[in-house]
Parts: C-alpha cells; sequence; structure tokens
C-alpha cells in the first residue's frame, strides 16, 4: 500500500461519526424527537404537526427510498455510540457540482456542544473529497443563532436572505441562505 494514502477515517470525529441509516433506531428516534418543539421549530419552517409511529415510520421509509446519490447518514456519538441526528443532502445538482443539505441534533441535551459542528466538518470533507463538489448551500432561520455560529465556524459564508419570510410566535424573522465553496472550506480545514 502507498504511504501516502489517506489513512484518516472519512466519517468518524472526535466527538461523533455518521453512519448508514438505520430505519428502526430512526423510527424511535425520530418519535422521540418530534415531541420536542423546539427541534421542530429549528428543523422545518412549516407550521409544527405531530406524527403517529406509524406515519414517522412510512415517512423515513419513502425518504430511505430516494436517490441513492443525495448521501443522508445518522449521526452516533463516538463515546457510546448513541444515535443523536441525521445530516444529507438533498436537490444535488452534479452538473453543476452543488447541493444544499440539511442537518438536525435531535437530542436537546447536546446542542451547543460541539457535535453538529463536527458532523457538518466530516459532511463537507465527504461532499469535497468523496463526491467533489463544488460547493455546499443551507438555509438558517434567522432565529436560530447558534446554527448561523455553527456554520460560520465551518467556513459558510451569508449569501443572501429573504427578509421578514417566516413567521414565529408572532414576529417575522428572515430566511438566510449560506454557502460555501471548496476553495473555502479547504483554507478552513
Amino acid at each position: 500500500m502507498n504511504d501516502n494514502y489517506p489513512k484518516q477515517n472519512l466519517f468518524e470525529g472526535k466527538l461523533v461519526r455518521l453512519t448508514a441509516e438505520d430505519p428502526k433506531s430512526l423510527v424511535e428516534a425520530n418519535i422521540r424527537w418530534g415531541q420536542n418543539s423546539a427541534f421542530g421549530r429549528l428543523l422545518d419552517d412549516e407550521p409544527l404537526r405531530l406524527w403517529s409511529a406509524k406515519k414517522i415510520k412510512e415517512w423515513i421509509d419513502k425518504e430511505l427510498e430516494r436517490e441513492p446519490l443525495e448521501p443522508s447518514f445518522s449521526i452516533r456519538t463516538v463515546a457510546d455510540d448513541r444515535l443523536i441526528g441525521f445530516i444529507g443532502a438533498w436537490g444535488l445538482s452534479w452538473a453543476h457540482g452543488d447541493t444544499f443539505f440539511g442537518i438536525g441534533i435531535g437530542e436537546e441535551d447536546l446542542w451547543g456542544k460541539g457535535y453538529g459542528t463536527e458532523a457538518l466538518q466530516l459532511f463537507l470533507r465527504y461532499a469535497f473529497c468523496e463526491m467533489n463538489l463544488r460547493r455546499v448551500s443551507l438555509n438558517v432561520f434567522g432565529y436560530n443563532p447558534r446554527a448561523i455560529r455553527s456554520y460560520e465556524k465551518c467556513g459558510f459564508k451569508i449569501e443572501g436572505r429573504q427578509r421578514q419570510a417566516l413567521l414565529r410566535d408572532g414576529q417575522r424573522w428572515d430566511m438566510i441562505y449560506m454557502g460555501i465553496l471548496r476553495e473555502e472550506w479547504e483554507n478552513t480545514a
């Protein structure tokens, strides 16, 4: 074997590792996470809904059947293999080397402790080094400054905003669009 061959585990960091999605574990976790309205409001701009276990299972089964070239992963802790969230690509354009991504850390006791940031760093390494993408894009709600700081720490730049696009608790919030180019990621990696 070539001594210069990368030996680093592509899917594992110090805090988290990215794994293939296990439908049974995802259903159980999403049932629990779905009861947390704070999590739901960070994840989706649609009005919150409570879903039955059956509906969650149907939705996850459908998601896992989607385009296999749009990778999605479970996020698990390195320390105890605890399923804490998910991350994945959507809207992948091979022609332009671009994708959007989404992330969710469902375990509220781990928010703000670096788990999401490290999962995103692993995902970006995968997107730029394995998928050979040129850019990764996202949108985030203006009322989620913790996520915005995490994205900026990973090298994302604010590219635009839809002013007052969201209504939460009687207050208007911006939808913020961010992106990172491969060379920007290389400068932060």
